[in-house]
């Protein structure tokens, strides 16, 4: 007998084998003896299989899985198996290990080696489902914003002017600030290349059309949909995994009125305004890079900032605001609407109302530059 290892193997004649336990069975000896399955159907090749367990001072639940799994490779061989020498308390041990749960299947998701062409079949699938969720949510929000101008009265205004808060004047102070670097790197890049023609003057020019016509809506929109979407798909789906969701469906609340309407309709109010604010600011970091670098007076660069400005280039840029603000409301919350599951769900949806609203703003925002191409 071996300090170290506590077990013994004897041979009886042709294939009758004996192993003769002692000590404690525990834990500690479970990596010594697990390899020992092995070596005895492998090694002796048994035709009977008796286990001596008499000289066991100690086991306990990990022990009784050692057995156990001699006992299920013994039946799995056709070789007569046999425990002795165990009092009955050390047999209730054995008895704890639910051989069933050591036979079914994991409960934890198995990770598939699909082929590139199926993951791309289920890629599609996902993205037509997802559009179709898009377009299925979209309608009904449609339906509630026609029914919320026909009863303005049951429209809570209270929660539209708390989202005009937080959408609007928290979002105010990085909007401006990225707006101000961005006329100011815009008008100093430009500069470099404007002061080899002598054409200084039209910096001021290029940063007031820039910022107008395109920079102005899409990047108050992108900050907006970044601060504010991803707000409105955390809100609503905390409530979705707390189940208040399904407690205002239980109540006859519907869900998009009483939690998409106030959104929508205060970022509708506050991204316009906010992309004004960033042509704003834009234009005075362009101003600065002017007055600084280039030698112009502030009256002249505002004065070639209003030529260069046209009525159709600020409307256009207020109606691209509105759309994106709906589109950043809409999808913010409707991501919030898909939640299922825990904290992880939660965050998965906050990302994907970012990254599916700026994907769609780039796209709004291509579509209405071929428009006004055509209509202007």
């Amino acid at each position: 007998m071996s300090d170290s290892v506590p077990y013994e193997i004897t041979t009886h004649g042709a294939g009758d084998i004996t192993l003769i336990l002692s000590g404690r069975l525990d834990l500690a000896r479970f990596g010594v003896l697990s390899p020992l399955i092995h070596t005895l159907f492998e090694s002796y090749k048994p035709l009977k299989l008796d286990v001596d367990m008499t000289g066991i001072d100690y086991i306990d639940s990990t022990g009784a899985l050692f057995i156990v799994k001699l006992e299920d490779e013994a039946r799995a061989r056709n070789v007569p198996f046999a425990v002795h020498g165990l009092s009955k308390e050390k047999m209730g041990i054995l008895g704890l290990i639910d051989r069933q749960a050591l036979t079914a299947p994991s409960l934890a998701p198995r990770e598939r080696n699909l082929k590139i062409i199926e993951q791309l079949g289920n890629s599609t699938l996902e993205a037509f489902q997802d559009i179709y969720d898009i377009i299925s949510f979209s309608g009904e929000l449609i339906y509630e914003l026609v029914r919320s101008s026909t009863h303005v009265r049951k429209v809570r205004w209270g929660d539209v002017v708390s989202y005009m808060k937080k959408v609007g004047v928290d979002g105010l102070p990085i909007v401006g600030l990225i707006s101000f670097l961005l006329g100011l790197i815009m008008a100093f890049m430009s500069s470099l290349q404007l002061k080899q023609f002598g054409a200084n003057i039209y910096v001021a020019s290029l940063v007031a059309v820039a910022m107008i016509r395109e920079l102005g809506p899409i990047m108050t929109a992108i900050i907006v949909a970044g601060r504010s979407g991803s707000a409105f798909a955390a809100e609503i789906g905390t409530m979705k995994v707390n189940e208040e969701v399904d407690a205002l469906a239980t109540m006859g609340f519907s869900p998009v009125r009483f939690l998409t309407v106030p959104k929508v309709i205060a970022s509708l109010l506050t991204v316009p305004v906010l992309t004004i604010f960033s042509s704003v600011f834009a234009i005075m970091g362009g101003m600065i890079v002017g007055v600084v670098g280039l030698n112009l007076t502030i009256f002249t660069y505002v004065q070639q900032t209003m030529k260069a400005i046209a009525i159709f280039d600020v409307v256009s840029g207020l109606v691209k605001s509105v759309v994106f603000a709906i589109t950043i409301s809409a999808i913010g919350c409707q991501r919030g609407f898909k939640v299922r599951g825990g904290a992880e769900a939660v965050g998965n949806a906050t990302t994907s109302a970012v990254v599916t609203s700026i994907f769609l703003i780039i796209v709004i925002d291509s579509t209405f530059a071929i428009i006004l191409h055509y209509i202007h």
